[in-house]
């Protein structure tokens, strides 16, 4: 299981890190991926980790912005959002996969950026 928190309610051009623990699972050997779904839309994939070759993917709307990161000493990953905007508002979700029968969601964290 993963478990998400840091998010909350900032205003446009702060930043948030969000974090995800990881629970009874060896995160570092999981692909990381932090997804998001803002209200009346579908969730969409925000950034990713590969477990395999250290790789990072990111949606276009947050490249430049957000840095997803690892700290396998304490089994974690994060999320660096920087320069948010209202549109960035939407609840974070982080999902551990290493293949079909071991991949795990967090319940989600709320971003709201609003002035």
């Amino acid at each position: 299981q993963v478990e998400e928190s840091g998010g909350g309610l900032v205003q446009p051009g702060e930043s948030l890190r969000l974090s995800c623990t990881g629970l009874g699972l060896k995160f570092s050997a999981y692909s990381a991926y932090w997804y998001r779904q803002a209200p009346g839309k579908e969730r969409e994939l925000v950034a990713e980790i590969n477990n395999i070759d250290g790789s990072l993917t990111y949606a276009d709307s947050v490249k430049g912005r957000f840095t997803i990161s690892r700290d396998n000493a304490n089994n974690r990953v994060f999320l660096q959002m920087n320069s948010l905007k209202p549109e960035d508002t939407a609840v974070y979700y982080c999902r551990a996969r290493l293949n079909s029968w071991n991949d795990y969601w967090g319940q989600g964290t709320q971003v709201t950026v609003s002035s």
